[in-house]
Formats: C-alpha cells, structure tokens, sequence
C-alpha cells in the first residue's frame, strides 16, 4: 500500500489493520513519500504491517525493491502517482488498485507529464475508486473505462475494535452492575494529579463514580496508587485480580492491553497524554468504535484529524485542565448525555466504511486468484 497523501496516513494504517484481519498470514508494507512522514505519524501495532520510505523513482531502485518484497497485489491510496513504479509493477503482473483517488492534482501532473504518459499510468490499475463525483468525471474525460471506475466515499480513519477477554467483560460489567465509570487511559505522570483531582471534583456530585486509571509508563502505577491513597481514595489494582466493591473510587491498570475491556464498561474516557506535548495518545476512532465519548486535552498533533472529526460531530470534547475535565465528565456521565455522544461516534465510524468494506472484498478476490496460479 502507498500512502501518497500523508495526511491521511492514519486511514491507511486503518484499512491495512482491517486487510491483515480478514486474512490469516497476511503481510502488508505501507511506503510513504519521505523519512519525516514516518517520524510524524503514530506507530502502528500489528507486526504483520511493516512501514518504510517509496524507493526513488530510478529504475534501480524501483527494480531493487520489486525483487526483495515481490508484492502479490499493490493498493496506491491517492497522491503522488510514481510513473516507474507503477508500470514496472504492472509489468510484473501485480494487479494494482486505486483508491480515494480525486480529481485535484491532474494539473500540476499535467506539467510534468504528457496526459498520454498519465492516461497510460492511470490504465495499469485494475479498478479505480474515486472519492468524489467530480474526480470520477475528469478520469472518464481521460478515456478511464467505466467497467474500471467506480466512484465511492473517500479513505476515513475508522478505528479498530480493540480485543478484550469475553469472561472479563463479564465478571466486570456484572460487578459494576451500572454503576457510573469512567476510563483515563495513557495518561502521563504529569496527568495523573489532574485526573485524580477531576475525579474527586465529579464524586461531589455522582458519589458512586468509579475511575479506571491506565498510565502511560506501568512504571508510574505505584506512584498513582500512592498519590491516590494520599488524597484519601480507595484504591484496586486490577493486574492483581481485585475487582471494585462499592467502597472503591479508583482502580488502576498497569498495561495497554485492558484498553478493550475499560473502553467498554466505560461511558466515558479520557484519553490521557493529550495535555502536555511530546507524547503519543490513543487513537480516538477505536475509542468511539466502541461506544466510549471521547475526552481529550489540546496536544493531539498525530490524530488532530481524527479528534476533529469527532468533536465536529459532538461525539468528542476538548478539555484543558482538571476543572474542564471534572466538568465534563460530570455532565456526561448521565446516560443519555453519554449515549448521545457515543451515537455521534459511531455515525463518524461508520462513514468510510463504503470505501474500506469494497477494498477487502477486492483484495481478497485478487489474491484469491494469486494464490490459485499454478
């Protein structure tokens, strides 16, 4: 997969996640334009998605990398169309597909290629996706056959349905019995005083409240069962098979790996190293995929896109301190104010999904047939 506009890299990263799901034994390797698009962008964490540099568009360098990954099928997502690259894979007899693919750019392409070298590039694609109707015209003004054209709804973060254990959700959710919970997931050090001072604001008003409290560094969760005890909380920790009872206020987690299971059974999260910069949050689409309001501080520079799209759609509010932050989750923590939001996710959720549900289909069938060739 090549990720030619990398401001949506984080969609790509998405459908990648969706394409190795789908298919045990799956491989994928994303390239991107240059060095610092990988530096600017959040890992991912499947080890069957692998990320680098485009080769340069040299014939060595192209011929160098088709022989070491020898791709069994190639998706370009929009942008930066690399005329050596494609034909040379095409040549090889890699199916290749298009997608999200616009009308905007053809004009700067245009300076630098001759439309016959373009509509020549453009035909090596089995399958053209197109993001808008305008840009599903001008590639029919270039002779596009419509049997190779379709137009969809553009590539859009959708998050992944993190995986929890179902005997945990359980227990959980039965001991909790409805009681009112909210989720601060990977927060800072430097948070966790902001967080426990929030909780002890909302507890004022909804005195069965529960926090779930995740560090970001599991070397941090003695010190925040520390801080908490000191502020005269009743503290569990979870990693040590202790489930809340009524009396308890906080319980910690040590890893990210209950993140499936607290986004759940919370209505409401907060996702923490969002209000000091240098760190990475969670990705706010898998929260709202599953049914959490999103809470968030102002430093979000690798999901800005995401968090955007959400608070756009009232499924995601901005705090700056433990007041805001008390505050709001003192108003959401109502049912229907939660529910409200949680809504609003899933209808951004589920906008690109158009897009992402065609693109597996396709791929599967492509290597399908791969795969049948003696």
């Amino acid at each position: 997969m090549h990720a030619g506009e990398v401001s949506n890299l984080v969609a790509v990263q998405n459908l990648a996640a969706r394409l190795v799901a789908s298919r045990p034994g799956l491989s994928i390797l994303i390239t991107v334009p240059d060095d610092h698009a990988i530096s600017a962008t959040p890992p991912h964490l499947d080890k069957n998605i692998l990320q680098m540099t485009v080769p340069g568009e040299h014939p060595a360098n192209v011929n160098a990398f088709l022989d070491h990954w020898a791709p069994n099928a190639g998706i370009w997502v929009w942008g930066g169309l690399r005329p050596n690259l494609i034909l040379a894979a095409s040549e090889r007899a890699c199916p290749l597909v298009l997608i999200d693919a616009d009308g905007s750019g053809f004009d700067k392409r245009h300076s630098r290629w001759l439309p016959d070298v373009t509509r020549q590039i453009l035909s090596t694609f089995d399958c053209i996706f197109a993001r808008s109707d305008i840009g599903k015209k001008q590639f029919e003004q270039m002779g596009i056959s419509p049997d190779q054209l379709e137009q969809t709804s553009p590539l859009l973060a959708g998050g992944q349905v993190l995986p929890c254990i179902d005997s945990d959700l359980s227990d959980l959710a039965g001991t909790l019995g409805g009681r009112p919970t909210w989720f601060a997931a990977q927060v800072l050090a430097q948070e966790i005083p902001i967080v426990l001072s929030a909780h002890q604001m909302a507890s004022r008003m909804s005195h069965r409240l529960l926090l779930l409290l995740q560090p970001a560094n599991a070397a941090e969760v003695d010190s925040a069962v520390d801080l908490a005890t000191e502020r005269g909380l009743n503290v569990v920790r979870w990693a040590e098979g202790q489930f809340p009872d009524e009396t308890t206020q906080v319980m910690l987690s040590d890893t990210q790996e209950d993140q499936g299971l607290f986004f759940r059974v919370a209505p409401v999260s907060f996702l923490g190293s969002t209000l000091f910069p240098g760190s990475i949050s969670c990705d706010p689409m898998n929260v709202a995929a599953l049914g959490s309001a999103v809470l968030y501080g102002p430093k979000v520079r690798e999901y800005m896109h995401s968090y955007s799209r959400l608070a756009a759609a009232g499924a995601a509010r901005i705090v700056n301190d433990a007041d805001a932050l008390g505050t709001a989750v003192t108003n959401l923590i109502a049912p229907d104010h939660a529910a409200a939001m949680a809504h609003a996710g899933w209808d951004v959720i589920s906008r690109g999904a158009e897009l992402a549900d065609k693109v597996v289909d396709l791929i599967q069938d492509i290597l399908d047939l791969e795969m049948a060739r003696p």
